[in-house]
């Protein structure tokens, strides 16, 4: 599927927020242009709004029901007045950790309130300074990581929050452990990247329908695929089938008559466009949960991404096909539950896949590229694209085009939209 030409670049991470249950919650959303960090990207108050409002409709296409969102404020666009221009049932304002509680911030912060958003602070751990923050504040983003895994400090710090009834939200969560020692302690709300580390369950098999949809993952990731085993694999697949039809007829591609055969769906897509479409599909499939919803989700978006840095790459072979399968299984051990090595013994992939998700290989570089733009690490981002002779403002463009591409995949052909919860905060 082509980018429209009037698409206008824009670069949004977002990083889930889970409930102890690990379901998820919401998204921070990190915005960006192609070529300035969030808060500088205008001075002028309208056209930032314009800015975050339109990447959190872009964001937003693929929640599935999910309304909550967290959106960073720094001081100028708090005294701008910038968040009117979101929604208050869906936008919480997310004070940065450099803003100061100045009489002119905490009166826009109040009229915030009064006008009824929900204000968080961000990055707190003890800082007295805030206070006067803390005292508005709705949610409050305790940084784990200043603790340094002390949890008697931790439930310190916290005390006076709940005692408050403030909600609780742990961000910087790294691991499994620290997530199950802090659910004790009254946090509401979990942020980090624990959740996209396999959790080993003593014993955990694949079940026969998973197994076979990695065979068939693995099939379409073969460099000697025939492609006329694409119709022999829809065929056999009533639902596949009528999922690729309904996305042909519906993806807005301006096509004046319907659709109806899959060789003609498969001829008008290409090949290459009906694999990725089928993996797609696939990875959807193994997501069972909210948690592999998002992993899922997550991987094709690198899939995408790694696969179009051939685009912009001018030194040295550069294989679409094998980044984006590279992208696409670089979290089936966190979607499975099992350990990358297992998996792989179950997959016949090519070499260069395979070291490049076991540590080694230039992909590999290419796949922690990918995960900085996840994490938010700017710097670590600029050294590695700089290593491999990739500019970092068409790199953003990338990004953004794959996160586009990839809420419009999910979008149309995920079978069944998984409802969350959503608790009032």
């Amino acid at each position: 599927m082509e980018t429209p030409s009037h698409y206008q670049t824009l670069f949004v991470a977002r990083q889930p927020v889970l409930r102890p249950d690990e379901i998820i919650w919401g998204y921070e959303l990190l915005f960006r242009s192609s070529d300035k960090n969030f808060a500088d990207i205008i001075d002028d108050s309208e056209a930032t709004s314009s800015i975050i409002a339109d990447g959190m409709t872009l964001a937003m296409e693929s929640m599935h029901g999910i309304k909550r969102v967290l959106i960073n404020f720094p001081e100028k666009m708090l005294l701008d007045g910038t968040a009117y221009a979101l929604p208050k049932n869906n936008c919480i304002i997310e004070i940065l950790e450099d803003v100061r509680p100045s009489p002119e911030i905490l009166e826009a912060l109040r009229n915030l309130k009064e006008s009824g958003y929900i204000l968080a602070v961000d990055d707190y751990f003890g800082q007295p300074e805030l206070q006067p923050f803390l005292d508005l504040a709705d949610i409050v983003k305790v940084d784990i990581l200043e603790f340094d895994g002390n949890l008697e400090r931790i439930a310190q710090t916290i005390d006076p929050l709940r005692k408050a009834k403030k909600h609780l939200l742990a961000e910087k969560v790294e691991n499994k452990a620290v997530f199950n020692d802090l659910k004790d302690l009254g946090f509401s709300l979990y942020q980090g990247f624990f959740f996209a580390q396999p959790e080993i369950i003593p014993g955990r098999k694949l079940s026969s329908n998973e197994t076979s949809k990695l065979r068939l993952l693995s099939e379409l990731s073969n460099k000697e695929f025939e492609p006329k085993r694409l119709s022999e694999i829809l065929q056999s697949d009533p639902h596949l089938s009528y999922r690729l039809l309904r996305y042909i007829n519906s993806v807005g591609i301006g096509l004046q008559n319907k659709i109806t055969s899959l060789k003609r769906a498969i001829d008008l897509m290409g090949l290459l466009q009906t694999k990725q479409w089928l993996r797609t599909a696939l990875m959807a499939d193994l997501s069972t949960s909210g948690n592999t919803s998002e992993l899922a989700f997550r991987a094709v978006h690198r899939a995408k991404f790694l696969e179009s840095i051939c685009s912009i790459k001018t030194q040295g072979e550069c294989k679409p096909d094998i980044l984006f399968t590279t992208g696409l299984f670089s979290m089936l051990d966190a979607m499975l539950g099992i350990e990358m090595t297992d998996v792989l013994q179950q997959l016949p992939l090519d070499k260069d896949i395979i070291e490049a998700l076991t540590g080694e290989g230039e992909i590999r570089d290419f796949l922690m590229l990918s995960l900085c733009y996840e994490k938010g690490t700017d710097n670590e981002k600029a050294l590695l694209a700089e290593q491999a002779g990739l500019p970092v403002m068409q790199l953003d463009e990338l990004y953004a085009k794959a996160m586009y591409w990839t809420q419009k995949m999910f979008h149309i052909h995920t079978s069944t939209p998984r409802e969350t919860t959503q608790e009032n905060v």
